[in-house]
């Protein structure tokens, strides 16, 4: 019978190659151990628990102002506020994301349910010592958050091992999930919506600052000019930062949403990967237009 290969995104059969007739007797496989096989399961553990710390994020950028908005129109904010109701939410949210981004990966339910529950019993487990008034709020959130850590890297040493889930993805959700760091650019401002305010003009040298810093990282600005035209841009925001800031008032305000809708147009210009990688540049682009746009709101709705 021949080997098959199942691919979560197709669900389609791939048979595996046949091997070719010979003459001479096949000696038995045997597993060579060699050095890469050890930090290459490694790295996958802990991309694996990257995925899920951004996903978890994700879930309470999202969900985390919708559960403000419902809370002030039910009337029950008062509640959602209390430390161990706030504690429970913040749980919720981080599963919830969590969990998609488990599926989408093919990770099985039960391995899915296990990772579920890490979010919330370090949080159940301290509850009693905080209604016993042994810990106050402040140890109660640090301290789940804290055991959740190692309860993670457990689950996902338990199941490391598993053979995938099938799972039928749709195109566009293909889609969607390859830019990704566009989708999280945008859960990032959801809660600026609400109340939209203009960033400090200092802001604006974290933009050319970050490009330096991981060029430096990459070392990516060797290239003829590349480091150059860094240190130009660094120049101009600069320039603007202290325009700005000497400026002041409802000026300030227009020069820094400006100063961050113009580094939109400096993302695009890197998106070819040669100082930071494509999906930084991708995820900054998307940053900067959707903060320009809510400091332009916050100006437009406030009297000069």
């Amino acid at each position: 019978m021949e080997n098959t290969r199942m691919y979560a995104d197709s669900l389609t059969a791939v048979p595996s190659p046949a091997p070719l007739p010979t003459d001479e007797p096949t000696p038995p496989a045997t597993a060579a151990p060699t050095a890469a096989a050890p930090t290459s399961s490694r790295r996958r553990l802990l991309w694996h628990l990257g995925e899920m710390a951004v996903a978890m994020v994700a879930g309470m950028l999202l969900l985390g102002p919708l559960w403000e908005l419902a809370g002030t129109a039910l009337g029950v904010g008062d509640a959602l506020a209390r430390p161990e109701v706030a504690a429970l939410v913040m749980a919720t949210n981080m599963t919830v994301g969590m969990t998609v981004g488990m599926r989408y990966r093919a990770h099985r339910w039960h391995a899915i349910g296990e990772m579920a529950a890490t979010m919330y019993v370090p949080f159940l487990l301290l509850l009693v010592p905080f209604w016993a008034g042994l810990i106050d709020a402040d140890a109660l959130l640090l301290g789940g958050h804290l055991l959740m850590i190692p309860a993670m890297v457990l689950v996902a040493l338990r199941h490391r091992h598993e053979a995938s889930a099938p799972v039928r993805r749709h195109r566009v959700v293909v889609a969607l999930a390859h830019r990704w760091p566009a989708g999280l650019a945008l859960l990032m401002t959801v809660d600026m919506w609400v109340d939209p305010s203009v960033l400090s003009p200092w802001t604006m040298l974290v933009l050319p600052g970050g490009y330096l810093l991981i060029g430096v990282a990459r070392r990516t600005l060797g290239g003829r000019g590349v480091l150059a035209t860094q240190l130009a841009g660094l120049a101009g925001w600069v320039a603007l930062t202290l325009v700005a800031v000497l400026a002041g008032g409802r000026t300030a305000a227009w020069l820094v949403a400006f100063g961050w809708l113009a580094h939109a147009g400096w993302d695009l210009a890197h998106r070819n990967g040669r100082v930071v990688p494509r999906g930084y540049a991708e995820f900054c682009v998307v940053l900067d237009v959707a903060l320009a746009a809510v400091m332009v709101l916050a100006i437009l709705t406030t009297d000069a």
